[in-house]
């Protein structure tokens, strides 16, 4: 059996889905299997998974059913110790494997290996690594305030430990990664790899349409979360919803197209974190979006952009 089953779930993704996959196969650390998960796809994805030799590639075709049941139908299939993600629109950089496992052997508390991650936007000279995170250990109330993982293309797990947490929530349309996250640190230790690993794409066109979609499930998973968190971490509850205010801010600023209405929206949310939570004022995030507000109600004004 492999050491790592790497779980792809993919619905209609013949953009990405080879370019993910290859990013796959150029790792350092070999023993591994692919397993690609076929939602329900009606493009050419399945044709493209045909053209590619790997006898480490597995593809199940199912219907469509979401991405958190395909994430859970590639764990029923997986049979190395170790379980990584990626999302078929995302990529990893050659020694993400290679280091994240070392990063478990290395700590062998933990249950989870995680990296950091580049965002890569349309235009390159959008695109950054996120480097601010450095939780390990116990991260179960950091965790809670924001979802430092980021996204579910980055953590390797050990597949004996998902037993103790159940499965990906299907219910949920969104941030059902956070969730899983947040019940894994619950019982398990985290260890990080610093280092930008995962290359996270950013769509234009896929995100402007989810922004209200992710609102709802983050203060859904967020609600969830403090239901079950002990009474000695509620008070970080507003924080948490704070951030999460912050956060669709961030994507309404990012991803302008109806000008007015979406700095409304920004400026609604970052008026919200701060009511909610006041202290968040002072953190170089939200001064951060305060001053990308601000430039862009300028430009508006000026019509420059």
């Amino acid at each position: 059996m492999p050491t790592i089953s790497v779980v792809i779930p993919a619905y209609n993704a013949e953009r990405t889905i080879i370019e993910t996959i290859q990013s796959v196969q150029q790792q350092t650390f070999s023993d591994f299997e692919i397993i690609v998960i076929n939602d329900g796809s009606i493009d050419r994805t399945i044709e493209l998974l045909g053209t590619i030799a790997d006898q480490r590639i597995k593809v199940f075709s199912y219907e469509n059913a979401g991405l958190p049941t395909a994430r859970n139908r590639g764990i029923k299939n997986a049979g190395g110790e170790f379980i990584a993600f990626l999302d078929a629109d995302d990529m990893w950089t050659p020694d993400k494997l290679q280091l994240q496992l070392a990063a478990l052997e290395n700590h062998p508390d933990a249950a989870v290996a995680y990296s950091w991650n580049y965002f890569k936007y349309e235009k390159e000279e959008d695109s950054y690594a996120d480097c601010s995170s450095f939780f390990e250990g116990n991260v179960y109330e950091d965790l809670l305030v924001k979802n430092f993982v980021q996204n579910g293309s980055n953590p390797l797990i050990r597949k004996q430990v998902i037993d103790t947490v159940g499965f990906f929530d299907p219910t949920l349309k969104s941030c059902e990664d956070w969730d899983f996250y947040l019940r894994l640190a619950a019982k398990w230790n985290f260890a990080l790899v610093q280092k930008p690993q995962v290359i996270y794409r950013q769509s234009s066109n896929s995100m402007t349409s989810k922004i209200d979609v992710m609102k709802k499930y983050m203060l859904i998973v967020i609600d969830r979360a403090f239901t079950e968190a002990p009474k000695e971490l509620q008070y970080l509850k507003k924080q948490s919803i704070a951030w999460v205010h912050n956060y669709i801010a961030h994507q309404y600023l990012k991803y302008t197209t109806n000008r007015t209405k979406d700095l409304n929206l920004a400026g609604y949310e970052l008026c919200s974190a701060i009511y909610i939570y006041p202290k968040v004022v002072l953190e170089q995030y939200t001064q951060g979006l305060i001053r990308h507000f601000l430039k862009k109600c300028l430009a508006v004004q000026f019509d420059i952009i």
